[in-house]
């Protein structure tokens, strides 16, 4: 049937909460890939894990924005 999902249970509050703390962590990714490539420290195996890690918290950033902020047709 219709299971309520994980993001229609919780409160705006704490989605604007979720939210900062995964752009933050987003934000961090990106430093550290971009700091990896520089010094040219990481190997790929690692490298590929933390850019699906942070296109997943993008995922979830564009879920919990859409949750947050509907698309309203005037």
């Amino acid at each position: 049937m219709n299971a309520p999902t994980e993001l229609s249970m919780k409160t705006e509050e704490v989605l604007r909460v979720e939210l900062e703390v995964f752009r933050r962590e987003h934000r961090d990714l990106d430093e550290a890939i971009r700091a990896m490539q520089a010094t040219g420290t990481a190997d790929q195996l690692t490298m590929q894990r933390l850019k699906k890690k942070k296109l997943r918290l993008k995922d979830r950033i564009a879920q919990i924005e859409d949750r947050l902020l509907p698309d309203i047709i005037a």
